[in-house]
């Protein structure tokens, strides 16, 4: 039979654990303010895309490439009829401005009469502080037969596409990418780890991945901000409303 005192030992034990768990609860109750901040949803258009919204740095408005920087200056691109297009063998471009944690929203259609199989149909890259590739490939439904982890909406070499709802050659396709930076040790190595969640068309493809390194050699490189980056791979890739909230 237990003794009185360690009984009382023990219930008071159980109830210094109880009150501790119960110290991290938050009071749930109702409160008036602050209010969120009112933000204008971009104009949503079945021929011309999302537009920017009233918060978010526009990088491409149809117009100009004004926001990026080329291999040897300006951006060699082809800006024509609301979109630009990839030069082939004119180098990435990237924008000028860099950034931490962000969404952002990019649309690319691949042409009708597109050729090339494998890795060499419509390869272009998106990549997240220069660092992360979310890729650009004509795989719709999977009939472009290439490696999983590079297909259209995989975190390149790394994650593959949860689904693949791609639209065929000629169509629009959109990615809505929300990306967390990575934070560092002081040894340089990840405290966190970057992460990604992604939406294509509309459909969740990528939710809330770790990133483990750049995506090229999986080298880790400590850097809190970063530009956006788009890939000349040699292939013919069309983009449009381009634009990045900052978190």
């Amino acid at each position: 039979m237990m003794k009185p005192i360690y009984l009382i030992f023990v219930l008071m034990s159980l109830f210094l654990i109880n009150s501790a768990c119960f110290a991290q609860i938050p009071i749930l109750n109702t409160y008036d303010s602050p209010f969120p901040k009112v933000v204008a949803p971009g104009v949503i258009s079945q021929d011309n895309g999302v537009a920017a919204p009233s918060d978010a740095v526009s990088l491409f408005d149809g117009k100009d490439l004004s926001e990026w920087t080329g291999k040897n200056g300006n951006p060699q691109w082809a800006v024509h009829d609301g979109m630009f297009t990839v030069a082939n063998g004119t180098g990435d471009i990237s924008t000028k401005k860099e950034f931490s944690d962000f969404q952002l929203h990019i649309e690319f259609m691949h042409p009708s009469d597109i050729t090339g199989e494998g890795q060499m149909r419509g390869n272009s890259g998106v990549f997240l502080q220069g660092l992360y590739e979310i890729q650009v490939l004509e795989t719709y439904n999977n009939e472009n037969k290439t490696y999983v982890n590079g297909q259209a909406g995989a975190i390149y070499r790394q994650h593959p596409p949860l689904v693949n709802p791609l639209k065929k050659p000629g169509e629009w396709n959109a990615y809505d990418i929300i990306f967390t930076a990575p934070t560092f040790n002081a040894d340089k190595t990840y405290r966190t780890n970057p992460r990604v969640t992604m939406l294509l068309n509309g459909i969740l493809i990528q939710n809330n991945a770790v990133i483990y390194g750049c995506t090229t050699d999986e080298k880790i490189f400590d850097k809190l901000k970063g530009g956006i980056k788009l890939q000349d791979h040699g292939c013919v890739v069309n983009y449009r409303n381009v634009w990045v909230r900052e978190l």
